[in-house]
């Protein structure tokens, strides 16, 4: 007769059994499972490695054409710009050594600085827009007229496209020198623009922006500075909107005017200002404006070339 002893006896080594097993088995689970995560550690390790010992690469590539860019660009450039006059105007975010680069290239191409103007925060602000429209208004010199579009960008590039500029049928100013200090100083003491010492008006102008512009209302911003710089060709000889990285995104003046094909028949872009190449191509498109031509210039992909007369 089997005893209630055996029964447990018999019990316990079948749990007993069962959990030996367990054991066994986990660990040669584990064992296979550690060596497959090893094995695809390394390797990922390796990929790793091989796409930083690329971006190395391609990074000193990038640095050795933008040092031969800075050498060959005032050779390529000389004279192509002479006995012209340009206007420089800046964004807010535009970066000092990238408008000290642009106006220094300008030089050399043989143009003649006439003068900066900034454009504060407050110009391109959703929130100040019924201002600065109100304001163009009331600060239009006699005998010019404001185009027709009704967004503040576009109010305000006819304004300050008929103090900035030169009418290109006469060459003469569009404004009286009376007219002009006094719309600067109105638009001045509002917060909307910071005028450069002796500034008057030139032939060309070139509008340096930053890159894509973040934060509330992102997109608006973008397209004010757009709209401003598409009329501000539209009122002289031609003119150049040039940004930096992420200017031609869908929230960067660059992109906005490229996604508008009536903007992009008149006014010419670049979007690689932060580099010597860039600032070459910048003057290369802005002769380009006195033929009566314009482009999508740069590296990003909406740009059509990298530089005029070559195929993108």
């Amino acid at each position: 007769m089997i005893s209630m002893r055996y029964h447990i006896v018999s019990i316990t080594a079948v749990f007993l059994a069962l959990a030996v097993g367990v054991v066994l088995g986990s660990t040669a689970i584990s064992s296979r499972l550690l060596s497959g995560l090893t094995d695809d550690n390394s390797s990922l390790g390796k990929e790793v490695a091989d796409l930083q010992a690329s971006q190395n690469g391609l990074n000193a590539k990038l640095a050795d054409a933008d040092r031969f860019a800075t050498s060959i660009g005032p050779l390529a450039v000389k004279g192509l710009l002479a006995e012209r006059t340009v206007v420089l105007v800046t964004t807010a975010d535009a970066k000092p050594n990238d408008r000290d680069a642009v106006a220094e290239l300008l030089r050399t191409a043989g143009a003649t600085m006439t003068g900066e103007l900034q454009l504060t925060d407050a110009f391109a602000d959703p929130k100040k827009a019924d201002q600065l429209r109100d304001l163009v208004a009331r600060l239009q010199p006699a005998g010019t007229q404001l185009p027709t579009g009704g967004d503040p960008g576009t109010r305000a590039g006819g304004l300050l496209g008929a103090l900035l500029l030169l009418n290109k049928d006469n060459n003469q100013p569009q404004a009286s020198p009376d007219e002009s200090a006094s719309a600067l100083a109105g638009l001045s003491s509002a917060g909307f623009v910071k005028p450069g010492q002796g500034l008057r008006p030139a032939q060309l102008a070139v509008v340096l922006t930053g890159g894509a512009v973040s934060g509330d209302s992102a997109g608006d911003r973008a397209a004010t500075i757009a709209r401003f710089a598409t009329q501000l060709d539209r009122s002289g000889a031609g003119t150049v909107l040039v940004g930096g990285e992420g200017s031609a995104n869908g929230t960067g003046a660059v992109g906005v005017v490229r996604a508008d094909t009536a903007a992009t028949s008149v006014l010419s872009t670049v979007d690689n200002i932060g580099t010597a190449a860039g600032r070459v191509v910048a003057v290369l498109a802005l002769r380009e404006q006195l033929e009566g031509k314009s482009g999508r210039y740069g590296v990003a992909g909406n740009a059509e070339a990298p530089a005029p007369g070559a195929v993108g």
